[in-house]
């Protein structure tokens, strides 16, 4: 008898263990990460830490040769890389589609290497895209605006693969949320977030 109940435990416990796991695999199938560049970063993860769906942006550098590069070696323009947010996703909630609308409304892709004052190929406009998807998704909303000729000038984001990203500085994350006194974010920052609060007032996310 006590083998019986025994076994029945284990089973049990099996069970639930599996249930759990496939569990879990789903949530976690449900995110996705795409990285963007477009200028500083700082006004860039504003924007996105307030879309609905958004789970994580962090600020950091891609599409350099150095490994761990420091924010004076990327703002010295001869490190390749560019100053860039991660952003993580719920795509039950928001969608590629989404993410990229907000990304052509909150700066402008048709200036090469800037953004305002902001000069340099730090500041580049560029999509780096991790799989087939994204990449088609990206290519798929330029020939869009394009057509629908949303700019008067022709859009220079480019489309590149992914292939490394390093998080920048601590004193970068959340910038914005530390720092709303600083003439920066009040000039250049706080604009670009009530554009994006008002084109985009219903897919908010409700403020705490």
């Amino acid at each position: 008898m006590k083998t019986i109940i025994l076994a029945c435990l284990l089973f049990t416990v099996t069970l639930f263990s599996q249930i759990n796991n496939t569990t879990k695999k789903m949530t976690q199938s449900n995110f996705e990460t795409i990285t963007l560049g477009g200028g500083c970063y700082w006004c860039v993860e504003a924007v996105y830490e307030n879309l609905k769906g958004v789970k994580s942006v962090v600020s950091g550098f891609s599409g350099g040769k150095s490994a761990n590069p420091s924010y004076e070696e990327v703002c010295s323009g001869t490190s390749g890389h560019v100053e860039v947010v991660q952003i993580t996703f719920d795509k039950n909630v928001t969608n590629l589609d989404e993410i990229f609308k907000v990304f052509f409304t909150v700066h402008d892709p048709t200036t090469l290497n800037r953004q305002g004052a902001d000069r340099g190929t730090q500041y580049r406009s560029v999509i780096f895209y991790t799989n087939e998807e994204q990449k088609q998704e990206a290519q798929s909303i330029i020939a869009e605006l394009k057509k629908a000729k949303a700019f008067d000038d022709p859009i220079v984001t480019t489309i590149e693969p992914f292939t490394k990203f390093y998080k920048a500085e601590d004193y970068h994350q959340n910038y914005y949320a530390n720092n709303k006194n600083q003439p920066y974010c009040q000039m250049v920052i706080q604009p670009k977030l009530e554009k994006f609060e008002k084109v985009f007032k219903d897919k908010l996310k409700t403020k705490k």
